[in-house]
């Protein structure tokens, strides 16, 4: 009898499977229309991200995900690799409807602004005296060369860190990873326990690490406020030659 040693034992179920990921991966890197994309494609092909893909993409079949499966990547997508100044560390996206937008600490225009966020406008309005807008959306800022990166960069409504430890972080400790390789200087921006966790991903001597306490209610009065993070930036920047960020937010 003649056995074919080429025949394939994969079952059914694990060619959809393999087929399924294809589409989702190939959706990821139409989803990052800029550098990015090359920059972070040997990692949409590793089984951390695979895996991760396939669990995002479930969740979003069957549960209520935020942010919208097309904003997932904005920070990205607004702030390209080339034109990164300052990368400001966050944890998770908003979980409330209508919030998160893909960009840390962000909200859409029409939504309250998040408690964290008013005291980090606070902290800007004594540092550099600019007046408190009416909105929170922080594009203006992500398309200066502020990229507002989560470590999570999903979650399911209603339960804050529900995709932790799914795979998001090891692909955002690879974009640290990257963006600490460049030797253009970038101020890296940690805020909290979390972000200061990653301090040991940044270890270029060309860039500058501004860390204090979280901006939220419960620890702004540590070190947050009073810190001057945003004349920190600004003169960093000076010093290393780049635009400084005009940090006003445009009113609604």
């Amino acid at each position: 009898m003649y056995l074919n040693s080429n025949k394939s034992t994969k079952k059914p179920q694990e060619y959809r499977y393999i087929a399924i990921i294809r589409v989702i991966i190939e959706l990821v890197i139409i989803m990052i229309n800029n550098d990015w994309n090359k920059i972070l494609e040997s990692q949409f092909n590793k089984s951390y991200f695979k895996n991760l893909m396939d669990f995002i993409n479930n969740e979003y079949n069957t549960k209520i995900i935020f942010p919208k499966k097309e904003d997932i990547f904005n920070a990205f997508n607004y702030c390209d690799f080339n034109d990164v100044k300052v990368v400001v560390i966050g944890q998770d996206p908003y979980h409330n409807f209508n919030q998160a937008h893909g960009l840390a600490f962000s909200v859409l225009k029409g939504n309250r602004i998040p408690p964290s966020l008013r005291n980090i406008y606070k902290e800007l309005n004594s540092d550099l005296g600019i007046d408190i807008p009416n909105h929170g959306e922080l594009t203006n800022w992500a398309n200066q060369g502020i990229l507002l990166m989560n470590t999570i960069l999903t979650v399911e409504a209603h339960k804050p860190l529900s995709h932790k430890s799914r795979g998001w972080e090891q692909f955002t400790d690879e974009v640290i990873h990257i963006l600490n390789k460049d030797n253009r200087p970038k101020v890296f921006v940690l805020w909290g326990n979390n972000a200061i966790s990653k301090s040991n991903l940044i270890t270029n001597n060309n860039h500058l690490i501004i860390s204090s306490s979280h901006p939220s209610p419960l620890s702004a009065r540590h070190s947050f406020f009073g810190s001057k993070l945003f004349s920190k930036i600004n003169d960093f920047l000076k010093e290393t030659n780049q635009l400084e960020i005009d940090f006003k937010i445009k009113e609604t």
